[in-house]
């Protein structure tokens, strides 16, 4: 179980000590105590985005904490960075410059392969779209690209959607009628609650999209959903 410590910008001041405002702090049984209180003052910060240098200086560190910061908008605690040894931090450095070039030799092979995965699967998308609405006047391949975006949590990238479920597919195509042929990003402008503006536009969409499946060779169309 890693050690957790926590950025603040409120004005926090150490329960032993009494410095403060504190940057980073420690709580021990919900009290605060800055870094130097809790032991932890001669770790350094090493900021997340370099993978394999946290890892490294992680096990090389015998001592190490992981740095959190509450995200208001998500209403979580997401991870900074961590604080480990000043030593293990100069040997994981030392360590990634040695094997740098096959790491981008790696990454950029890694990044080919997850390129073609992706332009084939938005190819299945498109033809699954094409085939539950011939006459679609949207392009199938615009709405595949939007929906099948890697990492975008939209629709395209869910277990349904890589399993190109029809109802994963429907909603796709849902979404973009939603946006490009109503006036539903104006109504959320205006203050229009997101559900309620749905509610207001799902007869006009399923007119569209009952008209773009008319000449569709699906048994069962997918259920509708507003």
């Amino acid at each position: 179980m890693s050690l957790v410590v926590f950025e603040s910008t409120k004005q926090i001041h150490c329960a032993e000590c009494r410095q403060g405002p504190l940057r980073r702090l420690v709580r021990e049984t919900g009290v605060p105590r800055c870094l130097d209180c809790a032991d932890l003052g001669h770790l350094v910060y090493l900021p997340r985005g370099d993978t394999a240098l946290t890892r490294r200086a992680h096990e090389a560190s015998s001592l190490s904490a992981v740095v959190v910061r509450f995200h208001r908008r998500r209403r979580r605690y997401e991870r900074m960075g961590i604080l480990v040894e000043d030593a293990a931090l100069a040997r994981a450095e030392r360590a990634c410059l040695a094997d740098a070039e096959a790491r981008a030799r790696r990454r950029e092979r890694d990044r080919l392969r997850r390129a073609a995965e992706d332009t084939r699967f938005t190819a299945a998308f498109a033809t699954e779209i094409l085939r539950l609405f011939p006459v679609s006047r949207r392009p199938g391949r615009a709405i595949a690209a939007h929906a099948s975006v890697r990492g975008s949590g939209r629709v395209g990238r869910s277990a349904a959607g890589r399993a190109l479920d029809p109802p994963a597919v429907y909603a796709a195509v849902r979404a973009a009628v939603r946006h490009l042929d109503t006036e539903y990003d104006s109504l959320l402008m205006g203050g229009v609650p997101r559900f309620a503006a749905r509610a207001r536009l799902a007869p006009r969409i399923d007119a569209i999209l009952d008209g773009w499946r008319a000449a569709s060779d699906a048994s069962d169309p997918p259920a509708r959903a507003s």
